[in-house]
């Protein structure tokens, strides 16, 4: 399903966050996600040595 969404609609998505959480907070919930992207890497890869 995710791969059918081209440029046009992340375009579109981006002016929809844009328009919904304003541009002051827009870089402070990219921050977020990517520290959480980050720690939740660092778990499942913790998860892997333990396995192995």
């Amino acid at each position: 399903m995710l791969g059918q969404v081209g440029i046009p609609g992340i375009i579109i998505l981006l002016v929809i966050c844009l328009i919904a959480f304003g541009s002051k907070n827009l870089p402070n919930i990219g921050r977020s996600l990517g520290e959480s992207l980050q720690e939740f890497k660092r778990g499942i890869s913790g998860l892997k040595e333990v396995f192995n």
